[in-house]
């Protein structure tokens, strides 16, 4: 085009020859104008692939290379504002901030119509201090769009457009169905379309959605580092170790990626790993020296290491650039949160939105916070704004879904506690909830000198869904039975147990425990002493709760596995499997047992008041103790003395089970007898005898177990099977006893007590079924069995009140014969001179039972009883 143009520029004499030559001449002119075409065009192609490797550096991480390219292509005036957008985005990677509000000014100029170039100056501008430029700039880009959408249709601008119209403010399905899907749909090839509807689905909180689209991104990338990094935040609290894979593969691919490098920084705090964090920190600002959630978080260790200057100065530095940045005091706050500094993290979100009122995190994380420390009417308030402002926040619709299941819910109350319960259940055991947190209180506060002055609150959720909601502010998260936030306790209710039931009341004993240290040290305290002295309070008070010795323990200590005490925090997160997250527990367990045996329970209160001051855990275990050197040795020694304590008698090496039991013969009887006491062949012995239904072979080899060890209560357990050995051979007194030894060490075996209830109540044993009963109602007190066997024992032994108890349990519950229940609870009313109750009852019965004869003599006794 431009040959002809030049040609048809030339006078019209030039033109004028025989018309039998035009038609050559015009050939001629065709072939000079490819060829001259093709020699032009070579170096747009050379250019096109120089693009491609200077987009392929600054996405791995080559920041200062991809800037030289790029400025190098600008100085040879090539074509396209994707130079002067690579070139900008690697500057403010780094935090030149000035060099790319320089670039994008003069490709502004250059391309006075683009979009992604103001996008980019928007933020370079709120970084240089001009945050009226910035808001100017997303004016222009609202103008260019509207004034001339047909301009910006390929997907780069499509996305430039949908992430301007989010800071507008722009309705987030409009976002995504008007420009982020019509970029997908443009080109399916293209990463930008996964990536920006992947962040937009975090954003929002929508952590499912979020991996569905990182997940496609990393399927079509494999080698792209921002689609990897967006897939392991996805999968953060739903499969931490594919998270951890993704994370891993991120920083393959680029190891400068400053987001992944920063969650790097956040696992670290969690673990409570803070030299790790600094490193990590001290990275991070080595490419990018003034990155502010990197002065952030360090703000957030100056905090927790009790240092409020340290904090103040990293804060300074974080907001250097942008002194209204938002995003610093909400990642100040929401870290400190997640560390449990509730109080200290509401105010830091309360600041971002002095900053800026629209700070969407912000308003989610403050309403959390709030309800946490127990501030409803705000917090609720909060959760409102936050909703009215963004409806498609997943945490925050479903927090608000949560306030209507928990209005529904029946508030009971006593002199220090305000629980809330679904109906049925209070009916069932609200009563016995509120005298066990008041035995707490008495009992822990006592030891630990603590006077609480407000009333603590609980709530229980029947839907463990409903639980992670209010505990975590997304539902789908397990493995937890109860939470404290200092004074507010959280906790799943007996209907959601699953097959493996938990003993309710250790729960909230443990869960109270939380509530005394944490108000002591003003909730500055490591998570392995919190959870070390919960879990010892609740053996200190029930030796069948908590944790105790098992022979797989005993493996992992001897076999080199305890974690160093300053490291103790890190076990929990994450832990390799739901064991290590046991034996975390049970390691901090015997740890507090070991500081008290070893330096008194004073020296453990005086740590907790020394880090109510502010020390960290180090200093004050060497303020009270050793050094941290010393301790450590001295408590490995003290956890391998108590393994190797377990069943010394027992022979604890690994037989060859794989051989033994693959031989059709009698290998694994031959080799017991070689090896009588070996404790793991023993087990799997009597197993195959109990599968082979050989009843008195297996009898002598489960008794053997019971001699080794008599305090394991772990799968296969020797009580367990031997008590059934027992009922298959109709040795009802032997299995009636053994059930009873067996529930005195297990406090949630729930199969085992039913079968004892059933012997008991067969028996006529009375003080033996409410001694049973008891056992159940700390397990599963929602089941209508026990409430019918305790308030039949109950009037057997005339113990009428908890009769009346019992029978008004089993009311709540709907049994399957109300009359009956109905007449039985009128019948010990009357008994106790309350006719207008007993009155009400009998007139149920006969509602139900109109011809039911006692209950007409009851009515009939009642009246004149009235007269």
């Amino acid at each position: 085009i431009i040959i002809l143009s030049a040609t048809r520029s030339r006078s019209c004499r030039e033109w004028e020859t025989p018309a039998v030559s035009r038609p050559r001449l015009l050939v001629v002119g065709w072939i000079v104008g490819l060829i001259v075409a093709c020699l032009f065009l070579a170096p747009v192609t050379v250019r096109g692939a120089d693009l491609d490797a200077c987009r392929d550096s600054l996405q791995t991480g080559r920041y200062d290379e991809c800037i030289a390219q790029a400025a190098e292509a600008i100085a040879g005036y090539a074509w396209g504002e994707d130079w002067r957008v690579l070139k900008a985005r690697a500057e403010l990677t780094i935090g030149r901030y000035a060099d790319a509000l320089a670039t994008t000014d003069a490709g502004v100029k250059r391309y006075p119509s683009s979009v992604r170039l103001r996008l980019c100056a928007r933020e370079a501008a709120l970084f240089t201090g001009d945050p009226e430029r910035a808001a100017k700039l997303l004016e222009e880009i609202d103008r260019l769009a509207t004034d001339a959408p047909w301009r910006y249709s390929d997907v780069e601008d499509l996305i430039a457009l949908g992430e301007a119209s989010l800071l507008y403010g722009a309705d987030a399905r409009d976002v995504l169905d008007g420009f982020f899907d019509r970029a997908q749909q443009r080109d399916p090839d293209r990463r930008e379309p996964y990536l920006a509807c992947g962040r937009l689905a975090l954003a929002k909180q929508d952590h499912e959605l979020a991996a569905d689209y990182f997940r496609e991104a990393s399927k079509r990338f494999p080698e792209d580092a921002d689609a990897c990094f967006g897939l392991a935040r996805a999968l953060a609290d739903s499969d931490g170790n594919a998270a951890a894979d993704a994370l891993d593969a991120c920083l393959t691919h680029n190891p400068r990626h400053v987001p992944a490098l920063l969650w790097k920084v956040e696992r670290a705090i969690d673990a409570e790993d803070y030299e790790e964090a600094e490193q990590l920190i001290e990275g991070v600002l080595a490419i990018h020296p003034h990155q502010p959630e990197a002065w952030g978080y360090r703000a957030v260790l100056a905090h927790l290491d009790g240092d409020p200057r340290g904090e103040a100065l990293a804060r300074e530095k974080a907001l250097a650039h942008w002194k209204t940045n938002p995003l610093v005091d909400h990642t100040i706050g929401r870290k400190l949160s997640q560390n449990y500094r509730f109080a200290e993290g509401a105010a830091y979100q309360q600041s971002a939105l002095a900053f800026d009122a629209k700070c969407q995190p912000a308003r989610v994380q403050l309403s959390q916070d709030l309800l946490r420390l127990g501030r409803e009417v705000e917090g609720w308030a909060a959760a409102d704004a936050a909703f009215q402002h963004d409806g498609y926040n997943v945490a925050t619709f479903n927090l608000l879904e949560l306030r209507d299941v928990i209005d529904r819910f029946r508030t009971l109350e006593s002199e220090h506690f305000i629980v809330r319960m679904e109906a049925v259940e209070a009916a069932a055991y609200g009563k016995d909830v509120l005298e066990l947190l008041e035995s707490a209180r008495r009992t822990l506060c006592a030891k630990y000198g603590l006077e609480l002055r407000e009333k603590i609150t609980v709530e229980i959720f029947p839907d463990p869904n409903d639980f992670a909601v209010r505990t975590f502010g997304m539902p789908a998260v397990s493995g937890y039975l109860g939470v404290c936030f200092g004074k507010v306790i959280t906790a799943n209710s007996p209907a959601s147990q699953g097959e493996h039931p938990s003993n309710w009341q250790s729960v909230l004993w443990h869960e109270f425990c939380h509530v005394v240290t944490l108000e002591l040290t003003h909730n500055r305290m490591p998570r392995w002493l919190s959870e070390g002295i919960s879990v010892y309070e609740e053996l200190q008070e029930n030796p069948a709760w908590g944790q105790r010795m098992t022979p797989r323990y005993r493996e992992m200590i001897l076999g080199g596995e305890l974690t160093p005490v300053g490291e103790l925090s890190s076990a929990f997160l994450p832990p390799k499997s739901g064991l290590h997250l046991q034996f975390a527990y049970f390691e901090s367990a015997l740890v507090v047992e070991f500081l008290v045996e070893r330096y008194s329970i004073e020296a453990l209160q005086r740590i907790l008041r020394d880090l109510g001051a502010g020390l960290p855990i180090n200093t004050a275990l060497e303020r009270h103790t050793d050094s941290l050197a010393k301790l450590e040795k001295e408590f490995e020694s003290f956890a391998r003395d108590r393994a190797q304590q377990l069943a010394p008698e027992a022979d604890w090496s690994q037989p060859p089970l794989e051989s033994l039991l693959a031989d059709d013969g009698d290998a694994l009887a031959r080799w017991i007898d070689e090896h009588p006491v070996n404790f793991a062949a023993l087990t799997v012995h009597a197993q195959t005898l109990i599968e082979a239904r050989q009843w008195d072979e297996a009898k002598p080899v489960l008794r053997t177990l019971l001699a080794l060890d008599p305090e394991y209560i772990g799968g296969d357990n020797a009580y367990e099977s031997l008590a059934g050995v027992h009922r298959e051979l109709g040795e009802t007194g032997e299995e009636r006893r053994l059930l009873e030894r067996y529930t005195q060490l297990d406090a949630a075996a729930l199969g085992a007590g039913l079968r004892l209830l059933e012997l008991d109540l067969a028996a006529e044993d009375w003080p033996a079924v409410l001694r049973t009963t008891e056992h159940l109602s700390a397990i599963n007190p929602l089941l209508p069995q026990l409430h019918r066997a305790r308030s039949q024992a109950a009037e057997r032994l005339a113990r009428e009140a908890e009769a009346i108890a019992s029978y008004e349990a089993l009311l709540a519950l709907g049994p399957s014969d109300p009359a009956e229940v109905h007449y039985r609870l009128a019948r010990l009313l009357h008994r106790r001179h309350n006719p207008l109750e007993a009155k009400r009852h009998v007139l149920a019965a006969l509602e139900e039972a109109p011809r039911y004869r006692a209950a007409h003599q009851l009515l009939l006794e009642i009246v004149r009883q009235q007269k």
